[in-house]
């Protein structure tokens, strides 16, 4: 089985930074397209950003330019560096990863961390 640890949410004023990381662990054969989605309240859950193997990336359009997404390979380990947030990042951030593991290719869903921006 595999499991995804996230870290880094929190508080953080308008036009500040974040850095959200997320671990995975388990047995795990190789880790393909890693990305981060958030979900606001009363809204869908949205594709912010991500990165495959290759190390190719993909952003929504609101984040462009403020948010980059990177990986460690030798860490399993997605970060997403937040810059200039603002309230409408106000969210509950997911990692999300396409494994492969004995039970074959799978999608995994970390357990969410808030973002909170406010003044």
């Amino acid at each position: 089985q595999v499991q995804l640890v996230e870290s880094g949410g929190g508080l953080v004023q308008p036009g500040g930074s974040l850095r959200l990381s997320c671990a995975a662990s388990g047995s795990i054969f190789r880790l393909n397209t890693m990305a981060w989605y958030r979900q606001a309240p009363g809204k869908p859950r949205e594709l912010v950003a991500g990165i495959t193997s290759g190390g190719s990336t993909n952003y929504t359009d609101s984040v462009k330019g403020r948010f980059t997404i990177s990986r460690d390979n030798a860490k399993n380990t997605v970060y997403l560096q937040m810059n200039s947030l603002n309230a409408e990042d106000t969210a509950v951030y997911y990692c999300n990863i396409d494994a492969v593991t004995w039970r074959g290719r799978n999608d995994y869903w970390g357990q969410g961390t808030q973002v909170t921006v406010s003044s």
